[in-house]
């Protein structure tokens, strides 16, 4: 049995938020309403959540870098989380790298790409398509949005500006994300959260690991393995690395990565628990498996540029 990694770690999935800016709608809806989403009441994270708040969640892990995915920052404000993150004490390597937002199927869309592209900074896009029959499911504002001409016009653009695409869907949409991962082979597309199992019955499990499948057949796809609590409310070191293997077994260790997505998280677990089961779930591994599940594809994927000698 090959040692539990011990190696540095690349968080390829986080959060940051100052609630005093009034720029994450969804948050804002929260803490006036109590809104649930799919993994459950927000009250815990309806906090400031910068870096100093990150650093402590991860000091026990080796994180010697982080990349910074959007956060529902507000439509009507674009550009400015990028601007924002740009502002920040990022000596740490929190927020070495970003995934903006931008809303693809916007009249603006190509515009704002080519403002984001001009940040060195900015390595990726994420436009959420993960929509539910059940609002408080939904994270995007309509179906098939995978589907919609100008959409997917402002996707071949950001492919064009070089730009990966971080896709958060749920299970029921991956056939259609199949489809549009052959229509452009040329883009880098990195699912999130493990695909989303959020339908825990047998017949929705069954369907998240067919096309989970389907997708890590795909050569332009990578897999982050990310917040399978927000999914699992009552999940157990078992529950979870039973998911963790089928994540493995379609995409493999070097097209496969952990991740955090606190304070997302933090909801059903510390830092440390999410670590420590991803930790166990890889211990099999060999050294070089694991580097590249803790380390090496984050930093590939998101052109993070750590060098050898943070191995």
């Amino acid at each position: 049995m090959t040692l539990r990694y011990g190696g540095p770690v690349i968080d390829p999935h986080h959060h940051l938020w100052d609630l005093s800016l009034n720029r994450h709608p969804w948050l804002e809806k929260a803490r006036g309403e109590g809104t649930e989403m799919v993994f459950g009441s927000l009250a815990p994270i309806l906090r400031d959540y910068g870096i100093e708040d990150y650093l402590a969640d991860a000091a026990n892990q080796n994180i010697v870098a982080t990349v910074h995915v959007e956060a529902g920052w507000s439509d009507d404000h674009p550009l400015e989380e990028t601007r924002w993150l740009n502002g920040l004490d990022r000596i740490s390597g929190v927020a070495r790298r970003y995934i903006a937002r931008v809303p693809l199927d916007s009249p603006d869309a190509l515009r704002l790409l080519e403002a984001e592209a001009a940040n060195p900074d900015v390595v990726g896009i994420r436009d959420i398509v993960s929509w539910h029959p059940e609002p408080a499911k939904s994270f995007a504002p309509r179906a098939h949005r995978m589907a919609d001409p100008v959409w997917r016009a402002s996707l071949a653009h950001l492919s064009r500006l070089g730009f990966v695409f971080d896709l958060m869907l749920y299970p029921w949409q991956m056939e259609e994300a199949l489809h549009l991962m052959r229509s452009f082979p040329d883009t880098l597309f990195v699912l999130n959260h493990g695909g989303s199992p959020a339908d825990r019955s047998a017949e929705g499990m069954a369907l998240w690991r067919k096309g989970l499948r389907a997708l890590g057949g795909e050569p332009n796809a990578r897999l982050k393995i990310s917040d399978l609590v927000a999914y699992d409310n009552d999940w157990t070191p078992e529950s979870l690395g039973a998911v963790i293997d089928h994540c493995l077994d379609c995409f493999g260790p070097s097209r496969s990565m952990f991740a955090s997505d606190f304070p997302v998280a933090g909801l059903h677990a510390t830092f440390d628990e999410v670590y420590g089961v991803f930790r166990n779930a890889a211990a099999s591994l060999s050294l070089d498996e694991q580097r590249a599940l803790f380390f090496t594809t984050a930093n590939e994927t998101y052109r993070l540029g750590m060098g050898e000698h943070h191995v």
